[in-house]
């Protein structure tokens, strides 16, 4: 996802390719969902014939100055990524567009042609991103909000210790919120703490001054480091835990060490139980469980909008119908349902297992109808009052209920019963009086 070195590497390729140069034409979508507040039409009339003065950022906010306001402002989300047609900006999993694709892409939302030729294309795949027009960007929000930039204005080493002490939450939750720095995503903040050996769950306070200045310093590194290789992670070091935090649990090993995952701030954190623990007086307070991924929840490490606006609202979809749900079944609390009943062959078996579970005998309570095998199989289990043995669930192994256990000596008795049930029917028949005749097809 797009964190501060993936916005800065598409902020520098701005700077070193469109500077000075004039917008003769713009294509904006309609798409209100990613351009807020704003006319596609209006949109484009406020940048033809403009020129890109600088390419401004903060924390994970872009924004163009031209010649004069307003100024399209760019929220990247989950995948918004810049395009310059013919050269290479940094191009990360989730917004990727091959170079075979149309141009511009199908997930463009806006698309600009400068004076000498250069094309170059905002694209959002997933539609979590946020496009404005704004007169002063870092006056209103979302920039107004932010924290100190993570690269461009970092705390000093006093600061940062100071600023820790006072809080009583999560060193995870506490980076990823964007007032108090701004700039590092999930990935960067579970690469620092590892890199810093400190538990996603350690309440900043309770971190000693020691760790933070580690902390502080990994913070500085990383950035720094990403940054200079234009956020190319082939060319991240190796030993970095963020090659192995997308693995399956299980098969994530960074250094040999096991990666684990636990949901931390909000977010899938991956960390290494070996060198990352919670302090004893911590772990006692806040036991924590490991989070078991499975194959169709792989990307969901990483599938976390750290800017407030993304899958939060795809979750709080879901907990309102998981509410909706919950509701609709406590209403029904208190009110037995009827037992369901067993789909069986014959239904005075299933009468019989009815009385039979009342404590019944059923050779007396019973009275079979049906075919001569059903009858004779109901004489055989209620033959003398016996109560027969229950009878066990077919699951198409030798738990199959087994009648060889009568004796065959009574095939005979049982023939004779059989024969004075259909007697007995048929007498019965002829005191209601005929049956119509089944007409002829």
């Amino acid at each position: 996802m797009p964190e501060l070195p993936e916005v800065e590497a598409a902020r520098r390729a701005i700077e070193e390719n469109c500077i000075g140069k004039k917008i003769i034409r713009a294509l904006i979508a309609d798409d209100s969902k990613v351009i807020d507040a704003v006319s596609p039409s209006d949109f484009q009339a406020s940048l033809v014939g403009k020129t890109i003065a600088a390419a401004h950022r903060k924390g994970k906010n872009m924004w163009l100055q031209l010649d004069s306001p307003p100024f399209p402002t760019f929220q990247f989300g989950m995948a918004g990524a810049i395009y310059i047609k013919g050269v290479a900006v940094t191009k990360y999993k989730r917004s990727a567009v091959k170079d075979t694709d149309e141009w511009p892409s199908k997930y463009s939302k806006v698309f600009m042609e400068l004076d000498d030729g250069l094309e170059l294309s905002f694209t959002d795949k997933r539609r979590f991103a946020k496009v404005r027009l704004l007169e002063n960007p870092i006056s209103v929000l979302p920039i107004s909000d932010l924290g100190p930039d993570a690269l461009f204005e970092p705390m000093t080493a006093d600061d940062f210790f100071k600023s820790l002490s006072s809080k009583k939450t999560g060193i995870k939750a506490l980076l990823l919120d964007q007032s108090f720095i701004s700039g590092i995503g999930n990935w960067i903040a579970d690469e620092v703490l590892y890199q810093a050996k400190i538990h996603p769950l350690q309440t900043s306070a309770s971190i000693s001054k020691e760790s933070c200045a580690a902390l502080h310093q990994c913070i500085k590194e990383v950035i720094e480091k990403a940054v200079e290789v234009g956020a190319d992670s082939s060319q991240f070091p190796s030993g970095w835990i963020f090659h192995s935090r997308e693995k399956r649990p299980g098969k994530a090993i960074v250094d040999g060490k096991k990666i684990e995952f636990i949901n931390a701030g909000g977010r899938t954190s991956a960390f290494v139980p070996e060198l990352q623990k919670l302090t004893e007086s911590q772990a006692a307070k806040a036991p924590v469980r490991s989070r078991k991924i499975s194959k169709n929840d792989k990307e969901d490490v990483d599938d976390d909008d750290d800017d407030g606006d993304g899958p939060e609202e795809q979750v709080q979809e879901e907990d309102a119908k998981h509410v909706k749900l919950k509701g609709k079944n406590t209403a029904k609390q208190g009110r037995k349902p009827p037992a369901k009943r067993k789909n069986i062959e014959n239904d005075s078996v299933g009468v019989t297992d009815e009385v039979r579970s009342r404590g019944k005998n059923p050779s007396t309570k019973v009275k079979p109808q049906g075919s001569e095998k059903n009858v004779a199989d109901q004489v055989k289990k209620t033959r003398g009052g016996r109560k027969p043995p229950a009878k066990r669930k077919s699951n198409g192994s030798d738990d199959e209920h087994d009648d060889d256990h009568f004796d065959s000596d009574n095939d005979k008795e049982d023939q004779e019963i059989i024969e004075k049930k259909q007697s007995k029917a048929k007498n019965e028949t002829g005191k209601r009086g005929k049956q119509p005749k089944k007409r002829a097809k």
